[in-house]
């Protein structure tokens, strides 16, 4: 097994492991010595599978896009697929290498090909108490708008109860509904639960931009909280049956970005015009609890 080069970041209640080298990625939250992610047993085990792992970036897209030539904004945007139902999924920047700086920030640029925008990402990683807060900023370094969309993917280990404050939900990732529906059912996360099995699908017109979790087995209770430029506010959750884990993912639209920009349909990635910047923020907060 290859080794990869660990940026470790402590405090007396978090430990946090980043992979500069790909994509960015965390590969470890560990909170009062309790793994919280779906971890592997070895970093370069993200080489192999960059999708099932640890928590990373997504930009310059979230969620699942249409692989091929789609007109958007006046260019032409040829994605191509990289997932088994044959879509383009989680943007550019997940497995790329990020050039590490010495305050502990990294960035990587990406683009100028099947997406014809130059731009760049950074990301600034900061640990102080109980809070880890994860700050992603996307610059279009092109002459023209590019669409722009911003995420983080983490996958929380189960069993991990779920509370998630919105009213609507886009009950399917993968060929989404124009518009969204009002949760009801399995899609109903407002009251803090085990999500049901199966589930992949992305909720908005949230009340308000923080996500509960409880892992009962492991005495933690954590806040993820979103903070962004953007007008939509959306989080995608998948509860597979085949991975221990349940991805909870804060992002800036909604699925199938660019049908929604080029439709005029709820959710749709912003258009950032040439040197325009989009900023996320992720804060994680924990808490020990009674198991």
């Amino acid at each position: 097994m290859s080794s990869v080069d660990e940026l470790t970041l402590r405090s007396d209640s978090l430990e946090v492991v980043v992979l500069p080298a790909i994509g960015g990625r965390i590969h470890r939250i560990r909170a009062f010595g309790a793994d919280l992610l779906r971890t592997p047993p070895h970093a370069a085990t993200h080489l192999d599978e960059p999708i099932f792992w640890g928590a990373y970036p997504m930009a310059p897209w979230c969620n699942r896009a249409m692989a091929g030539t789609t007109e958007v904004a006046g260019k032409d945007v040829r994605l191509v697929p990289n997932f088994a139902d044959g879509t383009a999924i989680h943007g550019l920047v997940l497995a790329a290498p990020w050039t590490s700086n010495a305050d502990g920030s990294m960035r990587v640029e990406a683009g100028g090909d099947g997406w014809p925008w130059r731009h760049d990402v950074s990301f600034v990683p900061r640990v102080s108490g109980r809070t880890v807060e994860l700050t992603y900023r996307l610059v279009n370094r092109a002459d023209s708008p590019m669409p722009a969309g911003l995420g983080l993917h983490p996958w929380f280990r189960r069993p991990v109860e779920v509370r998630l404050p919105a009213e609507a939900v886009y009950d399917a990732n993968s060929g989404s509904p124009r518009e969204p529906e009002s949760v009801a059912g399995s899609f109903d996360l407002r009251t803090l639960a085990e999500p049901s099995g199966g589930l992949d699908a992305t909720w908005t017109r949230l009340g308000e931009r923080r996500i509960e979790l409880h892992w009962r087995q492991l005495g933690v209770r954590a806040v993820l909280e979103m903070e962004s430029d953007a007008t939509s506010a959306c989080v995608a959750l998948a509860s597979p049956q085949s991975i221990d884990a349940v991805a909870i993912e804060p992002q800036t639209h909604g699925p199938d970005p660019l049908r929604r920009l080029t439709h005029g349909e709820p959710d749709a990635p912003i258009l950032l015009g040439p040197g325009g910047e989009l900023r996320l923020v992720i804060r994680l907060t924990v808490a020990a609890s009674p198991a």
